[in-house]
């Protein structure tokens, strides 16, 4: 079972960027769960997380495959990356941009993370 971090545990971010790319081809199922976790940010000021995808890890998809919404708050984000109808996809990677407005320091800063795991078939399946 693939368990791994888009953005590690405790990252201090201040400026917009891109994660290292992370290598799914080991991973049985083709959906994952990606958490973005907020745990420092100051008011007048955003976050936002896209995933991207590539076949070699070289060329990436133009457009990302999950946005999450932007995030003006502490706490969690969860949501699905289905992959699979996509299975040329083997890497992903984290993109994030950050903006800061109002009063005090331009520079932005946020303390975040973003682990990525495999979710199991049997999880996925309905119940009747």
């Amino acid at each position: 079972m693939l368990e791994t971090a888009l953005i590690p545990d405790k990252t201090i971010i201040t400026a917009k960027g891109d994660g290292e790319s992370v290598d799914l081809s080991s991973a049985s199922a083709r959906v994952f769960l990606i958490n973005l976790k907020i745990a420092e940010i100051v008011e007048q000021e955003s976050f936002e997380l896209l995933v991207f995808g590539s076949a070699d890890g070289q060329t990436w998809t133009p457009k990302p495959l999950l946005s999450f919404d932007q995030q003006f708050y502490r706490g969690e984000a969860p949501m699905l990356l289905d992959l699979s109808a996509q299975p040329e996809i083997k890497f992903v990677r984290a993109h994030w941009e950050v903006n800061r407005w109002g009063r005090g320091s331009d520079a932005p800063r946020f303390e975040v993370s973003a682990p990525i795991r495999e979710v199991p078939p049997d999880m996925l399946k309905k119940t009747s």
